[in-house]
């Protein structure tokens, strides 16, 4: 049976790795102070929606109906639901939030229409606070070994620049624009055509000297020297808009320098009446870029009709931390299902070994082996 396009079963050592980022990542935000938060997949299609019903994120959304006949919808991200959190909680407000979210848009590598989406978000927020997540999502691509690149924007600065040239249709603009870092020049001029604005593509990607001029740019100078005082490094894009039209101010993405794929984006916008801020990223795309070095070493005690020290020997090693399973099968299938599994390493327990109190421990990548001696906490090489 296949699984429905767009979703995907995640097993073993793929499952093994997914788990281990996660956890690195929820360890990193409650380091910075963040709160764990947990909210329900099926909300209300009128809450899903909101006001940004002309979102592409929000088209895309899985609508559903249940037995009262009530309209609803499978969350698309995590931002919307803060409106309900949120409420009456001292501010500032930081939560995070780890899980998986549905969106009915086309598939592309590295994204399925299950994806498990990680959150940080600030209600009651200053540029100070944007710094720091910057800082943060810094030191989540460092621990992950990704290179990457952090570029900057306010929607301020792009509303400002707009109304200045006097421009109606401001959303539907920057929407198109925003599209110079996916497509060339010449195709986002094509498609300003038809309001008239094929021009603004060179007006926005002019030299950043140039936007000094305008009174938004001084939060881009405020956020990059928030950011020095953390180390962070940033670039100011002004092309920058980001797809989902909530955003009220700053603006950020995070890009991998291997391939030319957005990782991550985020930024301003209100919860009610507070400003706040929050950056939101997937994990599909990190475990494709990521170049950490998985510890993923695992035991199989094999119980050669010695199921009592077999038992004796998973528990000590349990003990030690280590991540054991015990097999009662037939002695001669036990190598291929260990290898099945991805096993490192290999402990038989058998009438002998008992006796002596010595087990050999096969290392199944390199070969070789060693002998683990219940009387002595040391292992000794055997040649």
């Amino acid at each position: 049976m296949e699984t429905v396009k767009g979703f995907k079963d995640f097993l073993g050592e793929e499952a093994e790795k997914r788990a281990i980022v996660i956890e690195m990542i929820r360890q990193t935000f409650e380091k910075y102070g963040f709160q764990p938060a947990e909210t329900p997949i099926v909300e209300y299609e009128e809450f899903v929606q909101g006001k940004n019903s002309n979102d592409e994120a929000v088209r895309d959304i899985f609508r559903l109906q249940d037995r009262g006949k009530r309209k609803l919808a499978l969350r698309y991200e995590f931002t919307f639901q803060l409106k309900r959190i949120a409420e009456n909680q001292k501010l500032p407000f930081r939560r995070y939030q780890i899980g998986p979210n549905f969106r009915d848009e086309p598939i592309r590598p590295g994204r399925t229409r299950q994806f498990t989406q990680c959150d940080v978000d600030v209600v009651g927020s200053t540029l100070k606070d944007e710094a720091e997540n910057i800082s943060m999502i810094n030191e989540i691509m460092k621990t992950l070994k990704i290179d990457s690149i952090t570029y900057i924007n306010n929607r301020r600065l792009m509303n400002e620049i707009l109304e200045e040239e006097k421009i109606k249709e401001k959303d539907s603009i920057i929407r198109e624009i925003d599209k110079l870092d996916k497509l060339s020049k010449f195709e986002v001029k094509k498609n300003l055509e038809k309001y008239n604005a094929g021009y603004l593509v060179d007006l926005f990607t002019k030299p950043e000297e140039y936007y000094k001029k305008y009174k938004s740019y001084k939060e881009v100078e405020e956020l990059k020297k928030y950011c020095a005082l953390f180390g962070t490094k940033v670039e100011f894009r002004p092309f920058l808009a980001r797809g989902l039209s909530y955003y009220n101010g700053m603006v950020i993405e995070v890009w991998s320098k291997e391939l030319p794929v957005s990782i991550l984006g985020g930024g301003s916008y209100m919860v009610g009446k507070n400003q706040s801020t929050g950056i939101s990223f997937g994990i599909e795309p990190l475990m494709l870029l990521t170049k950490l070095k998985f510890n993923l070493e695992k035991f199989l005690v094999v119980s050669l009709n010695q199921d009592k020290k077999a038992i004796q020997l998973s528990k000590q090693l349990r003990k030690q931390g280590k991540n054991t399973s015990i097999y009662f099968g037939k002695p001669n299938k036990a190598l291929a299902y260990a290898n099945a599994y991805k096993f490192t390493k290999v402990i038989f327990v058998g009438e002998k070994e008992v006796e002596k109190k010595m087990f050999k421990i096969k290392n199944l990548e390199t070969g070789k082996e060693v002998t683990l001696t219940l009387t002595k906490p040391k292992a000794t090489s055997k040649s």
